[in-house]
C-alpha cells in the first residue's frame, strides 16, 4: 500500500477541505520555490479552486503542476474537436500558434505559458509550448479558418446580463452568466482561479484547465470590476496581425480599474477574434457597460441606472450588416429570441433584481417563439441536446450542447472578491451521455471523452485569505 500524505488548505467561504498528495509530490511542493503559496481544493459541487500567485513564469508553472492532468484532458477535447472535421491536423494550429499569434503576445503571457509548459513537463505530461499557445487561442481558430474562408458562421455562446440603480434590489450592480458550448468542453470548463499576480489586480474567474484568461470570461478583479460577455452570432473578420483576444481579455481583468480602461485594452490591438459583446460593472463608481466589439464596429453604451442583456445579437445595425450575416428580424433566431426574453424578464423585474433572481433567470426555460416554457437552443438555459428539429448556430439537427455552467456576482460579493456558481445546467436538467449516443450514433466519435454533466447546486467562492 502506498504511504500518502495531505495538505490541508482553508479558503474562505469554502471551509477547510484536505488536498491528497503523494509523499514524492509533497517532498517537491516544499523543494520547488515556483510553487510556494500556491494550492488547489478537492472538488466541490463540480469546481475545482486553485490559487495562484508570484511572477508570470511562477503563476504559469503553478497552473501547469496543479492541473495537469486537467490540461491533459482538456487538451484532447480541444485537439478533437478542432480536427474532427479533417480539414486541418493539429499540427496546423500549433504552427500558426507559433508564427500567427506568438510574435503578439507581450511578454507577461509569454511567460506565463512557457509557465504552463514547463509545469506540464514535471509532471511528464507530453504538451509543448505550442500546445498550450494553441490551446489559448482555441476561441479565435473558427474566426481565424473563416477569415481565410471568407464565411460568416461565428456559432452561439451565452447568456448574460448587467444591472445597476433602478433595476436592482439595492441599486447596486449585478451581473450573471451562463457559458454556452459543447458538453465536451463544457462538463471541463469548471475551474475557479484565484490568481495574486505580481503586477496588476488580483483575479477571480472561472475558466478551462490551461487558458491564462476565462474564456467564456467571467471574472472579478480587487479593483471592483466585473466582466462577462456573450459573442456576436453570425460574424467574420479576423486580423491576424492583431492581438489574440485571450491576451487582451486576461490583460483587461488583471488591469481594469474602471471601464474606461477596460475599454482602452480591449480595443488596443483588436484582431476580431472571438467578437463579443463585454457586459462589465464598476462597483466603486456603480456604473454599467456593454462595449460591442467587432473589428470594423465599436460601440459602447454605459449607464448609472439601467441593464444591458446578451444573447448573441448584434446590437447595433450597422455592425449587423457590415460584419455578419445575421437576421434581426428572425425571432426564431436563438439569439434573437433569447433577447426578448432578456427584455421581458428585466422590464417585469425592474427594482427587484438580485442574486436569487439572477440564478433564476439563468435557469429559465420560455421559448418567446413559441410561447411555451420547454427547454430547448431559444431558450436563456440552453439545451440543444433536446432540441431534435436543430439549432441553426450549432451541430444540426441536434446536439450536445447548451448552457454548461452559470455565475452571478452583485456589488457585496464582487467587495469580497466573491461569485455564485453551478455547474452543469443550474436549471436542475442532468445531461446523460450513454442516453444522447445510444440515440444518436452520429457523436459516436466524442464517446471517448464525452461524460455525464450533472446539475450542480449553486455555490459560494471568495478569494483565500
Amino acid at each position: 500500500m502506498n504511504r500518502r500524505t495531505f495538505i490541508r488548505s482553508s479558503v474562505a467561504g469554502l471551509g477547510v477541505g484536505l488536498l491528497e498528495v503523494s509523499c514524492a509530490t509533497a517532498g517537491r511542493l516544499k523543494r520547488d520555490s515556483r510553487l510556494k503559496g500556491a494550492f488547489r481544493l478537492p472538488k466541490k459541487n463540480g469546481w475545482t479552486y486553485v490559487h495562484l500567485e508570484g511572477t508570470p513564469a511562477e503563476v504559469g508553472y503553478q497552473h501547469g503542476y496543479l492541473l495537469y492532468k486537467e490540461i491533459q484532458d482538456g487538451a484532447k477535447v480541444k485537439i478533437l474537436e478542432q480536427t474532427h472535421d479533417g480539414r486541418h491536423d493539429w499540427q496546423f494550429f500549433r504552427h500558426a500558434a507559433k508564427d500567427m499569434m506568438w510574435p503578439q503576445v507581450e511578454r507577461e503571457y509569454r511567460e506565463e505559458m512557457q509557465g504552463i509548459a514547463e509545469g506540464l513537463r514535471a509532471r511528464g505530461v507530453k504538451l509543448d509550448l505550442w500546445d498550450v499557445v494553441a490551446i489559448n487561442g482555441s476561441m479565435e481558430w473558427g474566426y481565424y479558418v473563416r477569415q481565410q474562408e471568407q464565411s460568416h458562421n461565428a456559432p452561439e455562446h451565452c447568456s448574460a446580463f448587467v444591472a445597476t440603480g433602478s433595476y436592482t434590489k439595492d441599486g447596486k450592480v449585478i451581473i450573471a452568466h451562463n457559458c454556452w458550448t459543447n458538453y465536451l468542453e463544457g462538463e471541463r470548463w469548471t475551474i475557479i482561479f484565484d490568481i495574486v499576480p505580481a503586477h496588476g489586480h488580483r483575479i477571480l474567474m472561472d475558466g478551462f484547465p490551461g487558458f491564462i484568461h476565462s474564456g467564456d470570461d467571467f471574472g472579478v478583479n480587487s479593483a471592483g470590476i466585473a466582466i462577462t460577455e456573450t459573442t456576436i452570432s453570425h460574424f467574420s473578420g479576423y486580423d491576424p496581425k492583431g492581438i489574440p483576444e485571450f491576451v487582451r481579455a486576461r490583460k483587461a481583468m488583471q488591469y481594469s480599474a474602471s471601464i474606461d480602461d477596460f475599454v482602452r485594452i480591449m480595443k488596443d490591438g483588436n484582431n476580431g477574434g472571438y467578437a463579443n459583446n463585454w457586459l462589465v460593472a464598476d462597483r466603486n463608481a456603480n456604473e454599467v457597460a456593454d462595449l460591442e466589439l467587432g473589428l470594423k464596429n465599436v460601440n459602447l453604451w454605459r449607464t448609472k441606472d439601467g441593464c444591458f442583456v446578451g444573447s448573441n445579437f448584434p446590437v447595433s445595425a450597422k455592425l449587423a450588416r457590415e460584419e455578419t450575416n445575421f437576421n434581426l428580424s428572425d425571432m426564431g433566431e436563438s439569439a434573437n429570441a433569447r433577447h426578448v426574453r432578456w427584455n421581458q424578464l428585466m422590464a417585469e423585474n425592474k427594482g427587484k433584481i438580485d442574486v436569487a433572481l439572477a440564478q433564476r433567470f439563468l435557469g429559465d426555460h420560455y421559448d418567446t417563439f413559441d410561447k411555451k416554457i420547454e427547454p430547448d437552443e431559444r431558450t436563456l438555459c440552453g439545451h440543444v441536446d433536446l432540441s431534435p428539429r436543430g439549432a441553426k448556430d450549432w451541430m444540426p439537427p441536434y446536439g450536445p450542447a447548451g448552457a454548461v455552467q452559470n455565475k452571478v456576482a452583485d456589488s457585496a460579493m464582487m467587495k469580497r472578491m466573491s461569485l455564485s456558481a453551478s455547474a452543469g445546467h443550474c436549471c436542475g436538467i442532468d445531461f446523460k451521455a450513454a442516453e444522447l449516443l445510444r440515440q444518436h450514433s452520429d457523436f459516436s466519435w466524442q464517446a471517448p471523452l464525452l461524460h455525464d454533466m450533472d446539475s450542480e447546486p449553486w455555490t459560494s467562492f471568495e478569494i483565500s485569505k
